[in-house]
This record gives C-alpha cells, structure tokens and sequence, in this order.
C-alpha cells in the first residue's frame, strides 16, 4: 500500500480509521459509505494512493481492474437487481475525497441522466 499522509481513505485502509469493512483483495477495499445516496451505497477504492482517476499510469490498469472486481462482487452479494458503479473525478465532478474510488450503488431505481 501506497498512502498519503492525511488521506482519509488511506486512514481506513491501514485501519486506523473503523469502517465497516465488506471485502478486500490484494489490490483494494471495500466499505460502506458513511453518507448513503442509496439504500446500499458501498465504496470501493484500490489500496495505493491515487488522488483521482486522471492520476492513473498504465502500470496501475491491473489494480484498477481488480478494484471494478471487487466492486461486482460487492453488488453482486449485496444486491438482487442491477447497480449502477460512479467514479467522480475531480472537484467539479463532485469528488470530495481525493483517493479514487468507486461508487457501488443500488437497492432502488436510479434515474438517467444521474446529474
């Protein structure tokens, strides 16, 4: 693991932060947002430090294929019917912490287009 001092995400990775932990790989984490948007809301984010998507290198295309993953194997313990994954990217995508992660979201009809 890779972290960034300060980094919330980071934080709960190495557990110094409690979460409620769902699933884990080599690669990433699993937990359920603290904030639901949904009825299940779960964030996945990989374990090394990576302030957004726009900041992933090729050398990283493993791990974050390992991160999508996780993020079906959460909905697909989690949820019966479909899910939608959201990335925000940035401040004016709405990302508000600046560890990349993945929204997993479901549990109710999500309407299109989402913003």
């Amino acid at each position: 693991m890779i972290g960034r001092m300060g980094c919330l995400f980071c934080k709960i990775i190495a557990r110094e932060i409690p979460s409620e932990i769902l699933a884990e790989n080599e690669h990433a984490l699993a937990f359920r947002d603290i904030n639901p948007v949904a009825p299940t809301h779960v964030l996945v984010i990989p374990k090394k430090h990576l302030a957004g998507l726009s900041d992933a290198a090729p050398e990283d295309g493993g791990a974050l294929g390992e991160v999508l993953l996780l993020a079906r194997a959460v909905a697909a313990k989690e949820l019966s019917q479909g899910y939608r994954l959201v990335i925000n990217n940035g401040a004016d995508a709405g990302q508000s912490v600046f560890h990349l992660h993945v929204h997993v979201l479901g549990g109710r009809p999500l309407a299109w287009p989402p913003g």
